[in-house]
């Protein structure tokens, strides 16, 4: 294990502060992710900078308008369990029931799980191998290698990785903001800007700067979110990460779709929108199966599938029609 030490933080400006300063301190909530990655030698802080005792983080807020604002100390299992985060937007409560186990639930922190890096062995496994998100430069070992479970979406020669959060995909498709403190102050970030693409620069997962500390989630208030649902395709039923994921939400009128925003996890580098279908939707019957399958289909003609996961494009249209079908279900 790499040798570091811990210290607690007292207020937010002092951490942020901190975490400017110094290269080599990062900061620890729940540690459900970056003590694995400490382990695997593919995060080595020296300073661990606790950042659980600061106030006001870990409340999760049922606003008037009908949105939620989600500390990022809340821990996944509290948010699961809430009863407003249940029932104005169910989606979000089982993307994190089919995370991680019951104990990483208690543990895990919101602002942690949308920061999980990528579970890809190359990177995951302290074995030489050329990884461009280890070692900038060297290579990506998966793009001619082992890739069943990369990505079909926005891979670059230099990366083909995918994003393992599930509840980063329902906020992909609730249009939800991250509220961030940084040295120049607070702002938002549209969910859907917050991670980033491989590019030639995979080493970045998201749009943070020294400095910036994760406050909430804020997720706006929307006509959709009652009738959603998140569905989760993995080899096995126990803890595992997505092949793919859904997150569906639709808002129904007169038998036929209003409105839906559809979100795919497991196929690419961030959650990936399904803008063109969510466009392709609008004024179908839920009961006119092959008409929905063509408006899905529009969301899939830039898909670059690998050498082992062609079978990807396939599985993940079918799991954005069953989503869709389930969350159409619960007007």
């Amino acid at each position: 294990m790499h040798p570091f030490s811990i210290s607690r933080a007292t207020d937010p400006e002092t951490a942020i502060a901190a975490h400017v300063q110094d290269p080599y301190l990062a900061f620890i909530a729940g540690g459900t992710d970056l003590i694995g990655l400490m382990k695997d030698h593919a995060a080595l802080p020296e300073r661990l900078l606790d950042i659980n005792t600061l106030p006001g983080l870990a409340r999760i807020e049922a606003l008037p308008d009908g949105g939620l604002r989600i500390g990022a100390l809340a821990r996944m299992s509290d948010v699961a369990g809430n009863a407003e985060v249940r029932r104005r937007f169910p989606m979000i409560a089982e993307s994190l029931l089919f995370a991680a186990s019951g104990q990483l639930r208690n543990m895990g922190s919101m602002g942690g799980t949308i920061m999980q890096r990528t579970r890809c062995a190359y990177f995951r496994d302290e074995d030489g191998l050329p990884c461009n998100k280890r070692r900038p430069g060297s290579g990506c070992s998966a793009l001619h290698g082992l890739n069943r479970n990369h990505a079909i979406f926005g891979w670059s020669d230099d990366c083909v990785a995918t994003n393992p959060s599930d509840v980063a995909v329902a906020f992909a498709a609730l249009d939800a903001n991250v509220i961030v403190r940084g040295r120049g102050g607070e702002r938002s970030i549209p969910f859907t800007e917050f991670h980033v693409l491989p590019g030639n620069t995979p080493e970045r997962d998201n749009v943070l700067d020294r400095g910036d500390l994760i406050l909430a989630i804020a997720v706006p208030a929307r006509i959709e979110g009652r009738t959603s649902y998140y569905l989760k395709v993995r080899d096995r039923q126990s803890y595992e990460f997505a092949l793919v994921s859904t997150a569906a939400a639709v808002a129904i009128g007169g038998g036929r779709i209003r409105s839906a925003r559809l979100a795919m996890g497991g196929v690419a580098h961030k959650p990936w929108r399904l803008t063109a279908a969510e466009a392709a939707l609008q004024g179908l019957s839920l009961e006119d199966i092959d008409t929905l399958k063509a408006a899905i289909a529009t969301s899939f003609t830039d898909a670059r599938p690998l050498a082992h996961n062609a079978f990807k494009v396939e599985l993940a249209q079918r799991a954005a029609l069953r989503a869709l079908q389930i969350a159409g279900a619960r007007t």
